[in-house]
């Protein structure tokens, strides 16, 4: 069987919704140049609004808490929490009532609509705690990359069932967006709660940290089961602050409350590394593209300190002759580690294609695609950023493989296969 025949296409597609918003701080200032002898630009707010006679406050307050209130949960709260959160730039407001400083909380807030320009890059994993559906089908929860106004990326989260054939089925989302705001910052790792979240497709992580400034890129999850028997899901995510990248971590604690901190080491500063879902002759390990050029092999004694590394793949098909590199977290099946790799050739485009690697020495490529799977096909050539297709994860249910993939860095698209389809699809090394 050719490669391009593996997979199958199925009629489903996840497209950006720009009705989905959350509500963010918002700050502002004067330029350092007109800043000297004025007081602090907030402050001068604060006044304009106390100022203000009281019944236009009252209108003022219904006006803008009505709407707010249909489209968000516990929009006081968050209010003033934003409110809290510069209190030292605010002056005094000793006897200021609750509503009065629910609407200066307002005007230090933003509804932001995380989706609006994009929906993709999606990573799958088993629904932690659930091994079936009610219909004896697959239950998964899926991270999706949505990118909204200033091209800055979060990530937000669907659940859905696979029948194990052509039926993948995505629940409905909530209307609701709730952002997480930082409870605790303990032993390296921050602390988010999302606010009475009762679906985790409410959940909605966006750059809250200096190091994620400018987004919180391609979540790759994990259902890591570590050498004591406990499961955790595990995702490895790129933090860009508008000059630097560099790798964190999050862990899922109940898919409401997560944790994240950054990975360091050497191998860190870089994109797309993936861990695998257990150790390996007692240490974690990791795939990634270190060099921008090759796919890398890292092993570690500490989870959160990645030295080292090598290379154990190179581009060597057309398709893949400017970059090669790990789609998502490996897959452990009978024959060895499968991974879905992404190959970047003419007009940058991107492809998928997979490898197997040797189940013991996860640094000995068995097999790979000479061709790829998944490309651009004509009908899906536009896009956000046109020739791409591109995952972050897949989902393997005894022998048939869940694919889930951006085009055009816009939208999501799925495909099924037979795991034997595809391990014959690829020639011996």
């Amino acid at each position: 069987m050719e490669a391009a025949q593996v997979f199958t296409k199925l009629d489903l597609e996840l497209r950006p919704d720009p009705a989905r918003t959350v509500i963010r701080p918002f700050s502002f200032a004067y330029p350092p140049a007109f800043a000297e002898g004025r007081a602090l630009r907030p402050q001068a707010v604060v006044q304009r609004i106390l100022g203000l006679d009281d019944a236009v406050r009252e209108r003022m307050f219904d006006f803008i808490a009505g709407p707010m209130r249909e489209r968000h949960r516990n929009v006081e709260r968050t209010f003033l929490r934003h409110l809290e959160a510069i209190g030292d730039e605010l002056g005094d407001l000793t006897g200021v009532n609750e509503r009065d400083r629910l609407l200066i909380g307002a005007y230090f807030s933003q509804e932001y609509a995380f989706e609006s320009a994009a929906l993709f890059n999606p990573s799958i994993v088993r629904m932690p705690g659930e091994s079936e559906g009610a219909d004896g089908g697959t239950r998964f929860l899926l991270s999706l990359r949505g990118i909204g106004e200033g091209h800055i990326s979060s990530v937000t989260f669907r659940t859905g069932t696979w029948d194990g054939g052509e039926v993948v089925t995505i629940d409905t989302p909530s209307e609701y967006g709730v952002p997480p705001c930082i409870e605790s910052d303990h032993e390296g790792w921050v602390r988010l709660l999302c606010d009475d979240s009762q679906d985790i497709s409410e959940t909605v992580i966006f750059p809250v940290l200096p190091s994620q400034r400018q987004g919180v890129e391609d979540l790759r999850m994990v259902n890591f089961i570590d050498e004591d028997g406990s499961e955790l899901v595990i995702g490895t995510y790129t933090a860009f602050d508008g000059r630097n990248t560099r790798q964190e971590m999050v862990r899922g604690v109940d898919l409401r409350t997560f944790e994240m901190r950054p990975l360091t080491g050497a191998m860190t500063g870089y994109k797309g590394m993936a861990l695998f879902p257990r150790r390996i002759d007692g240490q974690f390990v990791m795939l990634g593209r270190q060099d921008s050029e090759n796919i890398w092999l890292l092993r570690s004694n500490d989870l959160y300190v990645w030295e080292e590394g090598s290379i154990i793949m190179a581009p060597q098909f057309p398709w893949e002759f400017v970059q090669l590199g790990n789609c998502g977290s490996p897959i452990e099946i009978e024959e060895g580690w499968l991974v879905f790799t992404h190959g970047v050739g003419m007009v940058r485009g991107y492809c998928i294609g997979a490898c197997l690697l040797d189940k013991a020495d996860p640094s000995r490529v068995l097999a790979r695609t000479s061709a790829p799977l998944i490309f651009p096909s004509a009908e899906q050539h536009g896009g956000y950023v046109p020739n791409v297709t591109y995952s972050c994860g897949a989902l393997v249910h005894e022998r048939r493989v869940l694919l889930p993939y951006g085009v055009g860095d816009e939208s999501t698209c799925f495909a099924v296969a037979d795991l034997d389809d595809l391990l014959c699809a690829m020639v011996q090394i």
